[in-house]
């Protein structure tokens, strides 16, 4: 058994059949390929069922293995929309469509990618918290890699089982999963969700994307007492064992995947800020709650300033949620406010952050490292009316703010009391509650709307339908980090940038407002629609890969980065095969 110092063993050598290439004589596309039979049908990557053509058929072993009429990719379509009509419940349709992906991948992203306004809720927000709940139940076949405290000592081993050759990872430890909070073993739904969505937006091949759970174990009593719970049966790891843990897990994937792209995602507060830190100049690395959502965040915002004609650094910000999410879009705020003339002191003076306790000032008791950033100075505030503790009512009234952000995964905080009290004092008031899934969401849009008399510029981080007041529809848009961290990632890979910096973020978010047009700006929208998913995640690549070189995080591009982005972005069709 390799020990962790041990030379690295080659991933498959077949991933290279998943890239396509261009016979030079006749410039048809192809792949090599070396599997055949009844292995070659189970590959999904490789996959095409029905589709297989009578030469392939012959050449790959697979005749006799399939129906004899040989299918388009368009009368596959048919077949599968057929079939995703008969399911009646979200649940079912995300257990369907994760069928399809496990066993013909190339279909699976070309249906999704003809409707994704309608099959991104599905996939990913709000129908994965559901399958993240039930997990354990709805368990099929294996994606990914599950890492525990039982592999600690032979983590290079484990990710050479992997069946990829990853260019980008996206891991989580399973303890904050979206607003639903731990869910052991079935986090892995949100690293899988989040991968298919770097592929349809970025175009990254999937032969490229790794999902891994750290399971570590889970708090969720519920979890631990279910029979057929699949994680790690103990509580879940903390202190000096949990650092050790991913330490271990930092060094493994920089020895198997040198080069590597590492996404974080759905850490607690405790663990996020200091993963992020450690090991943001050790790989290129961003953690998406922190960093993504912020970035969408104000790209929400530069086009409200477009909508409005309006100063950012004019703005009064209200954050109710003081954690990664909100922590990290008012460190963003801050840095667009100075990218725009602002003074370090002057952008933070113009921001408020709110947790459980109230209104978050220096020197209360108890307060975390991260939450100190943006706390509010006692003599900033004295001459408010308050208490010890400054509740969000207090706080809207005294600060009257312009900009009103929901991060805190409460439904319904963002009361009609509170709204009235914050459009007293601007006439456009800017409203976005940003929880997930939309259970969570901190104000239904109709509420917002009504309870300003159509004043309120809304957006949500779930989608919800449009609004109807008097007489005006109010497109409602939804601030989805789809529109970033595909987009970013592809621009991280394709510049080979070293490292992630908050620069790029911010080139994220000026690139993402620029694809929102007048006509969505005039129907109250600030963000672009889901459709237009890969339009964003190209026009951020573009941002965030030229950023990086700028930033000296990356060398100048020898290619031309518009070409190099065409040959970067996977479509999903079939290409002949010929046998490697």
């Amino acid at each position: 058994m390799p020990d962790q110092d041990s030379k690295v063993a080659p991933i498959l050598d077949h991933h290279l059949t998943y890239e396509r290439r261009v016979d030079p004589e006749t410039g048809e596309r192809y792949r090599l390929v070396y599997l055949e039979g009844a292995t070659l049908l189970r590959d999904p990557l490789l996959n095409k069922g029905t589709a297989f053509t009578a030469e392939e058929r012959a050449s790959f072993g697979v005749r006799g293995l399939l129906p004899a009429h040989i299918c388009s990719i368009e009368e596959q379509l048919v077949r599968v929309g057929e079939a995703y009509a008969t399911k009646d419940t979200n649940l079912g349709r995300n257990i369907y469509l994760a069928s399809l992906q496990d066993r013909n991948e190339t279909l699976f992203y070309r249906f999704v990618s003809e409707h994704l306004q309608e099959m991104t809720p599905i996939i990913y927000t709000p129908v994965v918290a559901e399958a993240c709940r039930h997990w354990s139940h709805i368990f099929r076949r294996p994606r990914g890699i599950y890492l525990t405290p039982g592999d600690r000592g032979r983590m290079v081993e484990v990710l050479q089982h992997s069946p990829v050759d990853a260019g980008v990872i996206v891991v989580t430890d399973n303890e904050r999963i979206l607003g639903i909070g731990d869910q052991g073993a079935g986090g892995m739904g949100i690293p899988i969700g989040k991968l298919a969505l770097y592929t349809l937006g970025a175009g990254i091949h999937p032969a490229r994307c790794l999902p891994v759970s750290l399971d570590v174990g889970t708090d969720n009593e519920d979890l631990l007492r279910d029979p057929v719970y699949l994680g790690w049966r103990e509580p879940r790891l903390r202190g000096d064992p949990y650092w050790e843990f991913v330490d271990e897990f930092v060094k493994a994937v920089c020895k198997v995947f040198p080069g590597v792209l590492l996404q974080w995602e759905d850490f607690g507060n405790n663990t996020s800020f200091r993963n992020l830190e450690t090991y943001r100049d050790v790989l290129p690395s961003f953690n998406d709650d922190i960093q993504g959502t912020a970035a969408v965040a104000v790209s929400g915002l530069m086009g409200a300033m477009r909508m409005l004609e309006r100063r950012l650094e004019d703005q009064t910000i209200v954050m109710l949620g003081a954690g990664s999410a909100g922590v990290g879009i008012a460190r963003q705020i801050a840095a667009a406010m100075q990218e725009q003339g602002a003074s370090a002191a002057a952008a933070r003076s113009r921001i408020y952050t709110l947790d459980s306790k109230g209104l978050v000032i220096r020197g209360r008791e108890g307060l975390n490292e991260h939450k100190l950033e943006f706390a509010v100075e006692p003599e900033r505030i004295a001459s408010w009316d308050k208490a010890d503790r400054v509740p969000f009512l207090d706080v809207v009234r005294q600060a009257k703010p312009t900009v009103l952000f929901g991060v805190s995964g409460q439904p319904g905080v963002f009361t009609e009391e509170i709204v009235r009290a914050m459009a007293k004092h601007t006439d456009r008031p800017m409203i976005f509650p940003l929880s997930n899934p939309t259970a969570n969401c901190e104000a239904r849009p109709e509420d917002l709307v009504r309870w300003t008399e159509g004043r309120a510029i809304v957006a949500t981080g779930s989608p919800f339908d449009d609004v109807f007041y008097d007489g005006r529809r109010y497109r409602i848009g939804q601030g989805n980090n789809v529109f970033v961290f595909p987009g970013v990632g592809l621009g991280t890979v394709v510049s080979q940038a070293r490292r992630v910096t908050d620069g790029m973020f911010l080139a994220a978010a000026q690139a993402l407002a620029g694809v929102v047009d007048d006509e969505l700006l005039n129907i109250g929208s600030v963000y672009p629609r889901i459709d237009q998913m890969r339009q964003a995640s190209r026009a951020v690549a573009r941002a965030v890969a030229e950023r990086a070189v700028a930033d000296g995080v990356a060398e100048p591009l020898a290619e031309d980065l518009d070409a190099l982005l065409d040959r970067s972005m996977w479509v999903a069709d079939y290409v002949p095969y010929r046998r490697a």
